[in-house]
């Protein structure tokens, strides 16, 4: 873990003769990239470094991080310290609760900050585009034949279910057709093991298992536990996801950014 850097992401700018930095009404709003949170030691740093991607890419933009839940800061804590405008950015990859509800339920309660909230990340070609990278890092090599089960969170929202759907498609055609199967550690069917077993029984013996995770956690570990061949590791800092970061945000920053009704539901951008 790294407590220093976890630590700037509270701290607010000082200027070079050490007062606070004068924020100027053109200065672009606030990326505040919204993790989910996780109990594993790996999340934290996983979430920061791509955060320094981010950075490098664009080095101006004032990027803070905000947790749903279980690590911190969390998003309540980062919006409070926030002024001006945000971009909340999920790093969730589909269209679940937390997109739909938690994230426009904590723009609303930040009554201080001009806000707007993102797409989530998937799917999108740049994801696909970590995953195919991630699986080839795991030893699944282009045009070996082997299968691949797309390993997600899962979600009772069946938006989100289509989401994945949409990414094992895209994956599919990056591999050249070959047979990718959305699965799920909770909430939704068919779980992992039961994407393995199928499948096995339409005569696939080389599987792997893509991670469909932003960062280490629980049910990525599950998901890879189950793998019978390689088991690519979270997106976690990969290059392509902090360019599609800054795509969701400049998106959201597409759309005139208004004062947010404190009792309004928020619209979210999307691709």
């Amino acid at each position: 873990m790294h407590p220093t850097r976890h630590a700037a992401q509270r701290i607010a700018p000082v200027a070079p003769g050490g007062g606070p930095v004068r924020r100027s009404p053109r200065m672009q709003p606030t990326l505040v990239a919204v993790a989910h949170g996780s109990r594993d030691p790996r999340a934290l740093p996983a979430a920061l470094a791509l955060l320094d991607r981010i950075r490098e890419l664009r080095p101006r933009l004032d990027v803070r991080l905000g947790h749903i839940e279980l690590n911190r800061p969390l998003l309540a804590e980062t919006l409070r310290d926030a002024t001006g405008a945000a971009v909340l950015v999920p790093l969730l990859l589909g269209r679940g609760h937390h997109v739909k509800r938690d994230l426009p339920a904590a723009a609303a309660r930040a009554a201080h900050l001009d806000t707007r909230v993102a797409a989530p990340l998937g799917p999108h070609p740049l994801l696909v585009e970590a995953l195919y990278e991630r699986l080839l890092e795991a030893g699944r090599a282009p045009g070996t034949g082997t299968a691949v089960v797309l390993a997600a969170a899962g979600s009772r929202d069946p938006d989100s279910a289509a989401d994945t759907r949409r990414t094992a498609a895209l994956l599919s055609e990056r591999l050249g057709g070959a047979a990718v199967v959305p699965a799920y550690a909770s909430a939704a069917a068919p779980t992992v093991p039961d994407a393995v077993r199928a499948l096995t029984a339409r005569g696939h013996h080389r599987i792997a298992v893509a991670s469909y995770f932003t960062a280490p956690g629980r049910f990525a570990t599950q998901c890879a536990a189950a793998a019978p061949g390689p088991a690519a590791a979270p997106l976690g800092d990969h290059p392509a996801l902090a360019r599609l970061v800054l795509q969701r945000y400049d998106e959201a920053l597409a759309r005139q950014l208004t004062p947010l009704p404190s009792a309004a539901p928020l619209k979210l951008a999307t691709a």
